[in-house]
């Protein structure tokens, strides 16, 4: 059983973020059970996992605020962080699960406080990616590794969002 140590908080029969997240040490796409789980049960690996499986806390392990309401096995989703912001990555079973009460018009606040904050809040699906601001909901598809969002901005409002292939030669 997993614990954040922080928030005392126990996976228990969670393991959303087996079958949610990627695990390239096993290659393991996104959405998709890692073949070493078993649903609502563990790990049968646990002792051996892959280094990045041993690191990996969600956001509702690690934060006081996100009470059982917010347990991925609950709320059909796992919040994880990026770079830039927050991301809701949702059981592909589930996609529209962010969408339901409480979770929208906590996840809006959330893009109200980032817009402030230049922090981002998208939502990763089986149906691709959604940038999420207080008011619109940005459908940007499949986000590829060679790709990144541009965010265009009025002040701090963003206005536009649209995905674009990385410069890899400007970055050599």
């Amino acid at each position: 059983m997993t614990s954040s140590g922080m928030t005392g908080k126990l996976c228990g029969d969670c393991t959303m973020c087996c079958k949610i997240m990627a695990i390239e040490q096993l290659g393991k796409p996104a959405h998709a059970w890692c073949p070493h789980c078993q649903p609502r049960r563990g790990c049968t690996i646990y002792r051996d996992r892959p280094a990045e499986c041993a690191a990996f806390s969600c956001l509702w392990l690690m934060n006081d605020l996100l009470d059982h309401d917010w347990k991925p096995s609950k709320a059909r989703f796992v919040l994880t962080t990026s770079d830039d912001g927050i991301e809701v990555r949702c059981d592909p079973g589930y996609p529209d699960a962010w969408r339901r009460a409480p979770y929208e018009a906590e996840i809006r606040e959330w893009a109200r406080s980032g817009e402030e904050h230049d922090v981002t809040v998208i939502v990763i699906s089986n149906r691709g990616v959604v940038l999420i601001t207080p008011e619109h909901d940005f459908d940007l598809g499949e986000v590829g590794p060679d790709e990144r969002i541009v965010r265009e901005l009025e002040g701090t409002r963003v206005v536009d969002a649209r995905v674009v292939k990385i410069d890899t030669a400007a970055k050599a």
